[in-house]
């Protein structure tokens, strides 16, 4: 483990007179598990189970619902191409407002009953391939009519039909497939799978979450390049070069009066400040008409004043509630594509869980969490159906990437993310005022975020001998696979014809998801090839990874059901054969086997002082 700092010492440190820190989890040998991270880099301002002050619980929230925010907002926006709403901005918005609302209520349901990790759900990329898929099937293409905004009647009966009718029908589709998700959660099969998962599995499809993003992150970069490196060198700067500069702030207490207190704000909020400063200069931008106002000029879409329509549209009140758009309806086409892009979401949220784990100071999750944070996914999506979002849910990776960077890893910071896109998605207005951020600015924060998503995969190939040419022929050959085999497939999209529709798109679907490709050949490689368990980290991995961790103090602390539910079903003998429900050592209070008073911050200095961040208001 990284020696601990002197209280006197800056480095890392949030807050420069008193507060509390944890490590990140040390390996079973004591050694640090990041050893590309130093003593200095290596402390986390709040840890999982750590509350922060409930105003910095609000300002981090605001920001994991910016970096979710581009994510979010770009699938009703690409559904409603399928959707035929391309000139319906009013529904958009509703699309919009309701997919917030169900990512904030499934957040709250993951964080509190699920794997209990500061992670963020929201709607899943790789629900959308197999959405449009089935949009695009000949009996669900839209009108020509649909086409031209001069023949749209958006309030007209025929039109609101021609809509609902292919949203009901991926509704259906979406519901009964999340069934299959909210069956291998629960059951514990993918707790099963861990067996057969190590790092050779986990590294590619980690990584291949954010190398197969780099087209939509470049295309939202490429709208304006000036605008979004900007952003991008303003998140870097305030991230890295100046996270241990303080900046003094004004406070007062009655032992003191007034004085200052240094605060390293920048550290803590280097996303909302890069953000904010981006979103801010292009509205300046735009007031003085510096960007261009032509719709075919380079750089209009930095403009913040496109989506004014929406501004005005949209009501100030709106409770989405299911099946707001009609009874669904099922699509077999349909289901067995969601289907496929179920088993993608599900590996890729294995390994989100481990890389949450990792960046956040807990252990790693043991099988029971997984099992339950699988299941919740599934019950997510099942309620994104039935709502009506045209996706499904699943944990953000890019919001993965903000706990590295913030090194904030407190779940109460996530559940404050969670209720404010529930209020964003009652509230209209709200929600319509973030529709204002321009593309650029997304792009260059999605720059930051998937590198370090790239990153934290590769990071797990420490487990295994890298030098034994066994394994690096797995992992290159698996991420240049991840990314060869979808680019081609997108490139020739009639290259697959088997003759069966349902069984073309199921593989259409699987070959595109560069996370399947690549982590599914690395699991099939990695389980075929000989070698020993030390040289493809099985050892290492298992011991890190499968080793239950809910009877220790950090374990149990992290990942048993909250209310004393645990305590509760431990007085229960036969629930221990359960797969989602935490096992009990007689003795504890919690039911986590372990003594509640070890279950201290692994560093304090003095009592605790919450900082005044009362700028992060400001902006």
């Amino acid at each position: 483990m990284a020696p601990e700092k002197d209280s006197n010492s800056l480095d890392d440190f949030a807050f420069s007179l008193k507060g509390r820190f944890c490590d990140l989890p040390d390996s079973k040998n004591g050694e640090d598990l990041d050893s590309s991270l130093d003593g200095k880099g290596n402390k986390l301002v709040y840890c999982v189970t750590d509350v922060p002050p409930w105003y910095l619980c609000i300002i981090l929230g605001i920001q994991h619902c910016l970096t979710a925010f581009g994510g979010i907002i770009a699938i009703p926006l690409i559904v409603s191409q399928g959707l035929c709403l391309q000139h319906d901005g009013l529904t958009q918005s509703h699309l919009i407002s309701t997919i917030f609302f169900v990512s904030g209520v499934c957040t709250l349901l993951q964080v509190t009953f699920g794997i209990r990790l500061p992670i963020l759900q929201g709607g899943t990329f790789t629900l959308l391939a197999p959405s449009m898929a089935m949009l695009s099937m000949p009996e669900w293409e839209c009108p020509a009519w649909t086409q031209n905004a001069s023949l749209v009647n958006t309030t007209s009966e025929e039109f609101i039909d021609v809509w609902q009718s292919r949203m009901r029908a991926l509704q259906g589709s979406i519901m009964v497939g999340s069934l299959f998700q909210v069956f291998v959660g629960f059951s514990g099969l993918i707790g099963l799978f861990m067996r057969f998962i190590g790092p050779l599995t986990i590294a590619p499809t980690i990584s291949l979450i954010g190398l197969s993003l780099f087209d939509s992150a470049g295309a939202s970069a490429g709208n304006h390049w000036g605008i979004s490196a900007m952003t991008t060198a303003l998140i870097i700067l305030f991230s890295q070069y100046l996270r241990h500069i303080p900046v003094p702030f004004p406070k007062y207490s009655k032992d003191k009066k007034l004085h200052t207190s240094r605060v390293y704000i920048f550290q803590i909020l280097p996303v909302l400040l890069g953000i904010t400063l981006s979103w801010l200069i292009c509205f300046i931008l735009t007031t003085y008409n510096v960007l261009p106002a032509d719709p075919d000029q380079y750089g209009y879409l930095a403009r913040t004043d496109l989506k004014g329509d929406i501004m005005n549209q949209a009501p100030w009140f709106s409770f989405p509630y299911p099946g707001q758009w009609g009874m669904p309806t099922v699509s077999l086409a349909g289901v067995v594509g969601i289907l496929a892009g179920v088993i993608s979401s599900m590996i890729e949220s294995v390994g989100d869980y481990h890389a949450c784990a990792r960046l956040s100071g807990a252990p790693p999750p043991p099988r029971h969490a997984i099992n339950r944070g699988i299941g919740i996914e599934g019950i997510g999506c099942l309620l994104a159906g039935a709502w009506g979002t045209g996706n499904g849910t699943t944990s953000y990776s890019e919001n993965v990437g903000a706990l590295g960077i913030t090194k904030v890893g407190s779940r109460m910071v996530i559940i404050a993310s969670g209720v404010l896109m529930i209020v964003m998605g009652v509230f209209g207005k709200v929600g319509a005022i973030f529709t204002t951020i321009p593309s650029p600015v997304i792009g260059g924060m999605f720059m930051v975020m998937f590198g370090v998503i790239s990153a934290a995969g590769v990071s797990n190939l420490q487990y295994a001998n890298m030098n034994s040419s066994r394994n690096i022929f797995i992992f290159g050959f698996s991420i240049f696979s991840g990314l060869v085999i979808p680019n081609w497939i997108f490139k020739n999209p009639k290259a697959i014809a088997t003759g069966v529709v349902e069984l073309d798109q199921v593989l259409q679907v699987l070959l595109t998801t560069s996370m399947f490709v690549g982590g599914f050949l690395g699991f099939i490689l990695d389980n075929t090839i000989p070698g020993s368990k030390h040289e493809r980290g099985i050892l290492a991995w298992n011991q890190a990874h499968e080793d239950d961790f809910s009877n220790t103090p950090e374990g149990g602390e992290v990942y048993n059901l909250p209310f004393g539910i645990s305590s509760y079903l431990s007085s229960f003998s036969w629930l221990r054969y359960i797969p989602f429900c935490p096992p009990h050592t007689p003795g504890s209070l919690d039911g986590s086997g372990a003594d509640t008073k070890s279950l201290e911050p692994k560093l304090r200095l003095g009592n605790p002082e919450p900082a005044q961040i009362i700028v992060g208001v400001a902006l």
